[in-house]
């Protein structure tokens, strides 16, 4: 990819903020070896800050790893206990950005991801959508996806199935679907 050498027609500088009633964060993780289960993140802030020079810019969010929701109440607590996510020790995960890339409506946000007391390099990979003045305020579409190994991050637990294989694979791909509002 090449950097910055096509700057989105309508990039606008500022500050962003996310709006989390047009936002999503959605994670999946193959399951019995045959399937995904996928969840979301119902409870995310995060701020967007576009500089003059596009790889000036900066993002920064925090989920509330309470907040994750698969559908199923059983498996959303266990989840939230020590085999997975520690929500006692670490209720959250944050996200910093180190690199910001453009090449049109295609970017790059490589940062540090903290997930469980452990930070380790992450890479997002998206679109831009655009921007519009819509209900009174300046809105900013994207969508994201990146992929981690859970057990980068001390998330291990796991149990044998009868037919050969674990319960969990060790990739889970997230991908992030959000709108911010431009702050005046």
């Amino acid at each position: 990819m090449t950097e910055n050498t096509l700057v989105h027609p309508q990039y606008t500088v500022g500050t962003w903020t996310l709006d989390p009633m047009h936002s999503k964060v959605e994670f999946s993780v193959k399951h019995l070896m045959i399937s995904k289960v996928r969840g979301t993140f119902d409870v995310v802030d995060a701020t967007v800050v576009t500089a003059e020079n596009p790889a000036d810019s900066s993002v920064e969010a925090t989920i509330d790893v309470s907040s994750v929701n698969t559908g199923q109440a059983d498996r959303d607590n266990h989840l939230r206990t020590n085999d997975f996510f520690k929500v006692d020790e670490f209720p959250t995960m944050t996200f910093r950005s180190t690199k910001v890339s453009n090449d049109g409506d295609d970017f790059t946000v490589e940062g540090e991801l903290t997930l469980r007391g452990v930070t380790k390099p992450v890479t997002l990979t998206g679109e831009f959508g655009g921007v519009i003045d819509a209900q009174g305020a300046t809105k900013a579409g994207l969508t994201a996806t990146t992929t981690i190994n859970r057990l980068d991050f001390g998330v291990n637990w796991n149990a044998a199935i009868e037919a050969g294989g674990m319960t969990l694979g060790d990739k889970v791909s997230i991908t992030l679907d959000l709108q911010f509002a431009l702050q005046q």
